[in-house]
């Protein structure tokens, strides 16, 4: 009977052994099914197409320098920027500055002038350096007040135009343009004239809000010698469109961020004058009323240090020797506050002070 249990216990082993066997077998197929298919990989290694591609580096529609919001890679590299759109009041800054330069470049180069704003957008300083289309003249100007550094940028198309219209060239006619050869001497004099123009209506289009003087330092056309801030900050980059009839060309203005912090809460504004909750009817009032207010005032003739057992045994009829004289000034309080000295005296039947000092500062 033993033996007979243990054989059938051997038999019971082995059948389990056998499925467990069975199960392993079925899954090493399965993978190595899949190791095959993998290896071939006509199914995984799919190429991307263009479309995707640019999908995936946030560029599609044209390079994403439009006014859409940025997505994919290009959305992750933008996300530590600023926004100019938290500073409202920089737009309003910026159409002002606008409509001024308008008139000023009509003045300077006497010509039918028409400056617009493409667009005011949020950039690292960096980027924008190496973004630069070159040749290009770059002025470096000073906020004098702010104690630092901006940046304007006149392109090389602006830069013969205004050469051409300020020598007398006939109008209708492109300007030359001849590649492969520095600036001369006569025509970074005229940039330099033109960035004067600029700047001086940049600081009437900020002297509402904040007067500010910005003055010109120099004229680069290396950008590596323009380096006004770190690669990694972030600024405000505006491009003006200066056109003149069928000649014209671009005028880029760069502010970091930087130069902007010292007036960053009158640019949060919405709109100007704004005051962020305060009521400024209730403040007038409220002073008008404060002028207007009685308030009690004593005469302090002079002042007694005794022992408290002294005091305690005073009574009706008791004496206290002040030591005072009828030329001794007297001190006006109120409350706690010390206000004035004088001399006490009669004025029109009535004890009155005559003021000879005043304690209060």
């Amino acid at each position: 009977m033993i033996g007979d249990d243990e054989n059938q216990g051997e038999e019971e082993l082995s059948e389990e052994e056998k499925a467990a066997a069975a199960a392993w077998e079925q899954m090493a197929d399965e993978g190595g099914e899949g190791g095959e298919g993998d290896a071939a990989g006509p199914v995984s290694n799919r190429v991307l197409d263009q479309s995707e591609i640019d999908s995936l580096l946030g560029i599609s529609g044209g390079g994403g320098g439009g006014g859409d919001k940025p997505s994919g890679i290009q959305a992750i590299l933008s996300s530590a920027l600023v926004s100019y759109e938290r500073l409202p009041m920089l737009e309003i800054v910026f159409d002002r500055l606008v409509r001024m330069l308008s008139t000023s470049l009509r003045n300077f180069t006497s010509d039918n002038v028409e400056v617009s704003l493409d667009n005011i957008t949020a950039i690292r300083f960096g980027d924008y350096l190496n973004s630069i289309p070159l040749p290009a003249m770059l002025g470096v100007f000073k906020a004098e007040e702010w104690d630092n550094y901006g940046l304007i940028m006149v392109d090389s198309t602006l830069t013969y135009s205004i050469v051409d219209v300020l020598l007398g060239g006939r109008r209708g006619t492109a300007a030359m343009r001849i590649e492969g050869r520095p600036y001369t001497t006569i025509e970074r004099n005229l940039v330099e004239r033109l960035v004067g123009v600029v700047l001086n209506d940049l600081t009437a289009t900020f002297d509402p809000l904040s007067p500010v003087t910005f003055r010109f330092e120099r004229l680069e056309t290396n950008p590596r010698f323009a380096a006004i801030a770190r690669a990694a900050n972030a600024a405000v980059l505006a491009r003006l469109r200066v056109d003149m009839e069928d000649r014209g060309g671009r005028i880029e203005l760069l502010i970091p961020y930087a130069t902007l912090e010292p007036v960053r809460e009158l640019l949060l504004q919405m709109f100007m004058g704004e005051k962020f909750g305060r009521d400024s009817i209730w403040e007038t009032h409220l002073s008008s009323e404060l002028w207007q207010t009685d308030v009690e005032i004593n005469a302090v003739l002079d002042e007694l240090t005794l022992p408290l057992g002294e005091v305690l045994n005073w009574k009706p009829g008791s004496r206290l020797a002040l030591e005072c004289t009828p030329d001794s000034e007297v001190e006006l309080r109120c409350g706690d506050v010390q206000l004035f000295k004088g001399q006490m005296g009669r004025r029109s039947g009535k004890i009155a002070v005559k003021i000879s000092d005043r304690l209060m500062k």
